[in-house]
């Protein structure tokens, strides 16, 4: 009879879709996943993948074996799991990652609900993916849709809309006249007057509202530049001075009265936000919680 082992590592091959992620799911090496899957397709007579410099990709044969035996493997372990003595149930550890600001509007006041561990990480969008296809992270909230990528998953559910904010004490008469009268070329001038915060991480987003809207470059420089969006909001609170913004962010103090949403543009500046995650994603009820927070509290208004 054949070794139970070789179906056991064949099957990590075709979902985990390389060598050396089967390997790190059987906690095994990567050699002796290679001699386990030799093997089998010498027991068999035939090739069971096609070997790729990314990925192993099954024959008509290897999807054939799999069919076969996947069931009874699943059958296998549930008995394993049913059966083996514990001492104490494992409870999950989900890691994650996203910017600071959104994990503090979004996720933060639900943290305490959830029934299992999270690890949140901090940074840039690229340094976050990278971490993503590591095998570091479960989950990425991320404006950026890399599709080149082929070890993430990309699934869309939201927008940020980027918008232009005033603290509560700024005049927005000038402003409001303005825009009212249409006249673009005045309000850029009048804009440029006044007192503006901004962020070193979100400095693209105020080039583009500018650029979007004026269809010139933002050719002056914020009064204020902070660490993050945070800060912004923050310190623009009932006071006075202009920022540009991500909605989302800003709908708590919008709502309260301490900043005012001046307007969101002729022409709507957003970024399609979206849920990244690996194709072997492990822990996939854990990560649906995580989703269905954002997808609930950031629905479309």
């Amino acid at each position: 009879m054949v070794n139970l082992e070789w179906y056991r590592t064949f099957r990590a091959i075709v979902e985990k879709k390389t060598l050396t992620r089967a390997a790190e799911a059987l906690y095994a090496s990567q050699p002796g996943v290679s001699v386990h899957l030799n093997a089998l397709e010498a027991y068999v007579g035939r090739k069971l993948f096609e070997r790729t410099s990314r990925k192993m990709i099954p024959t008509e044969e290897g999807k054939q074996l799999y069919n076969f035996v996947v069931e009874a493997l699943e059958r296998l372990e549930q008995a394993e799991q049913h059966f083996k003595k514990s001492t104490k149930e494992t409870v999950p550890s989900l890691h994650i990652g996203m910017c600071t600001e959104t994990f503090q509007t979004i996720l933060e006041p639900e943290v305490s609900k959830l029934r299992f561990n999270l690890v949140a990480k901090f940074g840039g969008h690229q340094d976050l993916i990278k971490d993503l296809n590591k095998g570091l992270l479960d989950l990425v909230i991320t404006p950026k849709n890399n599709h080149a990528n082929t070890l993430a998953e990309y699934e869309a559910f939201s927008k940020e809309r980027i918008v232009l904010v005033a603290g509560s004490k700024t005049s927005l008469n000038e402003v409001n006249k303005l825009l009212e009268q249409k006249d673009l070329k005045a309000l850029s001038a009048h804009l440029k007057q006044q007192i503006w915060y901004s962020a070193s991480n979100e400095m693209d987003h105020f080039r583009r509202f500018w650029y979007d809207n004026f269809k010139s470059r933002a050719d002056f420089k914020p009064n204020y530049i902070l660490p993050n969006i945070g800060s912004i909001i923050r310190c623009l609170e009932a006071e006075n001075g202009f920022a540009i913004v991500p909605d989302f962010l800003v709908q708590e103090a919008i709502a309260k009265g301490s900043i005012h949403l001046v307007w969101q543009g002729i022409k709507e500046s957003a970024n399609t936000l979206y849920f990244a995650t690996r194709s072997d994603l492990q822990y996939k009820e854990e990560v649906n919680t995580i989703k269905e927070v954002f997808k609930q509290k950031m629905q479309p208004h």
